[in-house]
């Protein structure tokens, strides 16, 4: 059985359900839909596992990381973890998929090859269409960098301890395992002897980055970030990833706990050396209890005393943005924190920041 692999948080429904009713259609019904919820706003997640519920090869999961930053990487291999054997195929919510796509994909399973898949791209008029596979009318077609649409064979993706959870955000995964797949033997076809799916448009992510602090969770330059560690995995010839652990995203349990079980609160200012601190000495210090760190803006910065002394030349704290604090933060966390429980969010108009963590309890020899 073929199984697809379906990320999502908080997209729009009308392109899920168009997607899932092209599967409707499939002339080989032998598989398997598991739709994972990475932390969707409630209303949307009540939406998303209804609509589901609704499709009889479809299952819906649904993960308590509303508060963290999107990890597709996480996501799937959440599932995989699971898996034993077989192949699956990572879809896009995107995606509108050909009537004869899980047929020729089974006809190309093999234990150690992953196959990816050429993709028609349709303009926003286009896409807002209901018509058959064969009449929509194709802006432009993927070429082999395209990496994202791939079927994967189970054991060869175990063997390298499946994506890689560094990758937040958006970018590079999919090309990441490609590299790391063939580093290890695996060989990696591209498939387009027939276009088989459909890519619904949508705006891009890097449309959506701003160097203004906004509740949603964004991190300056992470699409470039992404990319230089891919370079790094071809130029090292990395195989396996994810040392600390994979496909363990937080629990409602530690959810739960990270909201109501707090045992220790300080706050601290946007000052520069404040938040040096923070970062470099006190939180890879982290007592084993639950933290929350409260960072307050300092509006001594805009005051009209400390703007005469900085024009006078005197010497005046520094402070860093509340943007730029809370890209330090994002950074680190997906840096080094990545396999803590915590969450993390942005507050009263970006006025302040709040991390609540807790460190995962030491394992002992």
């Amino acid at each position: 059985m073929m199984v697809l692999l379906y990320p999502y948080r908080d997209r729009d429904l009308t392109r899920v359900k168009r997607s899932l009713d092209s599967l409707r259609k499939q002339s080989d019904t032998n598989f398997h839909v598991v739709f994972v919820d990475y932390g969707s706003r409630s209303s949307m997640a009540s939406e998303a596992k209804e609509l589901i519920a609704s499709y009889e090869f479809a299952e819906y999961r649904y993960y308590h990381t509303q508060y963290q930053p999107w990890n597709k990487s996480r996501a799937l291999n959440s599932v995989i973890k699971e898996m034993n054997e077989g192949c699956f195929f990572v879809a896009d919510v995107d995606m509108i998929f050909h009537s004869e796509f899980i047929a020729t994909a089974i006809s190309l399973q093999q234990s150690n090859r992953a196959v990816y898949f050429q993709v028609g791209f349709l303009d926003e008029a286009e896409t807002k269409l209901d018509t058959s596979f064969e009449d929509y009318q194709i802006k432009f077609t993927s070429s082999e960098g395209a990496t994202g649409l791939t079927m994967f064979p189970v054991a060869a993706v175990h063997a390298i301890r499946g994506f890689d959870e560094f990758y937040h955000f958006w970018g590079a995964e999919d090309t990441d395992i490609h590299i790391r797949l063939k580093n290890n033997g695996t060989e990696v076809l591209f498939y387009d002897k027939q276009l088989l799916l459909l890519h619904q448009w949508h705006p891009s992510y890097r449309s959506k980055e701003s160097n203004k602090l906004t509740q949603a969770l964004r991190l300056r330059n992470i699409v470039s970030l992404n990319h230089e560690h891919v370079k790094r995995a071809e130029q090292d010839k990395v195989t396996i990833v994810n040392p600390e652990g994979w496909g363990a995203p937080l629990t409602a349990n530690e959810f739960d706990a990270l909201q109501n079980d707090v045992a220790i609160t300080v706050e601290y200012s946007n000052k520069n050396t404040v938040i040096d601190h923070l970062l470099f000495c006190e939180l890879p210090n982290l007592s084993e209890e639950i933290h929350t760190i409260i960072i307050i803006e300092d509006k001594t910065e805009k005051s009209l005393k400390h703007q005469a002394k900085k024009r006078l030349g005197k010497r005046v704290p520094e402070f860093y943005t509340m943007k730029t604090v809370n890209d330090m933060l994002l950074l680190h966390i997906i840096s080094f924190y990545r396999n803590y429980a915590y969450i993390y969010r942005v507050l009263d108009d970006g006025s302040r920041l709040q991390l609540t963590i807790k460190r995962p309890t030491k394992k002992t020899s």
